[in-house]
């Protein structure tokens, strides 16, 4: 395996500082460096470009901190990709991951986005955990873990995470107490999320499992139990008397800068004065039922039936939800003044840009919130016609490289 002397110049959309070989310009991609480092790394060459491992820093950059989580460190965590840099150079990182996807893949010819929303708290923001499950060998007694980032096979026991609220923290400790009323099986996943006061506990994995009410009895703080196993769907086992919304739909983890990307949102819609939206990847239908406070006429899609149902119980007459898919449902759903687009990290169905060409006559103006800047800017290549209106960033996960991007597209010709 070669080895080489890196200046890395960059940070790339995983998290991998950049660097380029001097003996042939091949880019590698090293972990756990930073724009600025000179290392030693070793070199594995994969087609067109290359993977680093990070042997010796020799010149440490004026970006780099010491990483405050002892797994970071330790367990090599692959939970996170960016505790090592400052809080400043992780926003301007991610700033340039989404104008250098834009360019490269989306065609656009932008500048840096506006300055990204800055997280209120980088740590202990996450109100959601999902953790890998491993049954020890001994029986009834399970840890509960992350990955490291170079052996995603691997699992090591978690025993703080720092970026997670300590109250999702202290949920695990009571289900982990109770584990030996796990599903019957070797490995399993399971996911805790806090919504408001209350707490969901989702298990995915095992085709057996005897004992759930005994597992939820033991673990009082849990307002809902979802099971999703091997061969089958999600299902609702058990549940105690909330006004919650379902506690296995998807929610932001970053209740904070989640309020504050919404309220950006609803501004750019309002700003085109609509008298109809369409509302696509909708969820629980907090934004559609904003809206319709506002006067407007929502029509709601989301392919999860329980978010559908409960987004359809609270909104106005005039308004509807519509459960499936988008590329199903936005055909007829259309026309609309303005159309919400929050799909999942895979981004949008080439059916969904299509129906959008169909109706462009029509639409002013398309907000799309992304999770991924490469599906943005793939999206944004598809939809010829259009230009960025408005683009921000929103940093909600700090010591990540992930980042929530709000785009606003109004066509070309207005």
């Amino acid at each position: 395996m070669p080895r080489a002397e890196l200046t890395i110049q960059s940070i790339a959309a995983g998290g991998d500082g950049v660097a380029r070989a001097e003996a042939d310009g091949l880019v590698v991609f090293v972990p756990r460096t930073a724009p600025g480092d000179v290392v030693v790394a070793d070199i594995t060459p994969r087609g067109t470009f290359a993977r680093g491992r990070l042997l010796e820093l020799l010149t440490p950059s004026a970006q780099r901190v010491e990483p405050r989580c002892p797994h970071y460190v330790n367990d090599r965590c692959g939970g996170c990709q960016l505790q090592h840099l400052d809080y400043a150079a992780q926003r301007i990182a991610k700033s340039r991951i989404i104008r250098d996807a834009l360019v490269r893949i989306g065609r656009r010819d932008i500048a840096m986005p506006g300055p990204e929303v800055r997280a209120s708290e980088p740590w202990r923001y996450r109100r959601k955990l999902t953790l890998a499950l491993r049954r020890r060998a001994a029986g009834d007694e399970w840890i509960a873990g992350l990955h490291p980032h170079d052996a995603p096979e691997r699992v090591f026991e978690l025993r703080d995470c720092l970026i997670t609220a300590v109250e999702v923290l202290s949920v695990w400790k009571e289900i982990l107490a109770a584990a030996r009323h796990l599903p019957l099986a070797r490995e399993l996943r399971g996911a805790v999320r806090l919504d408001g006061e209350t707490a969901s506990f989702t298990v995915n994995g095992g085709s057996s499992w005897p004992s759930s009410g005994k597992l939820f009895g033991a673990v009082p703080s849990l307002a809902s139990l979802w099971w999703e196993p091997e061969r089958g769907h999600r299902t609702l086992l058990h549940e105690r008397p909330s006004d919650s919304p379902p506690g296995a739909t998807f929610g932001q983890v970053n209740a904070g800068v989640a309020s504050v990307l919404q309220r950006h949102v609803l501004d750019r819609i309002l700003a085109h004065q609509p008298k109809t939206v369409v509302d696509a990847y909708a969820g629980v239908g907090e934004m559609a039922i904003a809206l319709a406070g506002q006067g407007v006429q929502v029509t709601t899609i989301e392919i999860d039936a329980d978010a559908a149902r409960w987004s359809a119980s609270r909104l106005p007459a005039g308004s509807r939800s519509l459960h499936g898919r988008t590329e199903e449902h936005l055909p007829t759903a259309l026309p609309a003044d303005v159309v919400v687009l929050n799909p999942p990290r895979a981004g949008v169905h080439a059916d969904v840009t299509s129906a959008l060409a169909v109706a462009a006559a029509t639409v002013r103006c398309i907000v799309y919130v992304s999770c991924n800047p490469a599906t943005l800017a793939r999206d944004l290549a598809r939809l010829s016609g259009w230009r960025i209106a408005s683009l921000v960033g929103f940093d909600m996960f700090p010591q990540t490289a992930h980042v929530e991007t709000v785009c606003e597209l109004t066509r070309e010709a207005a």
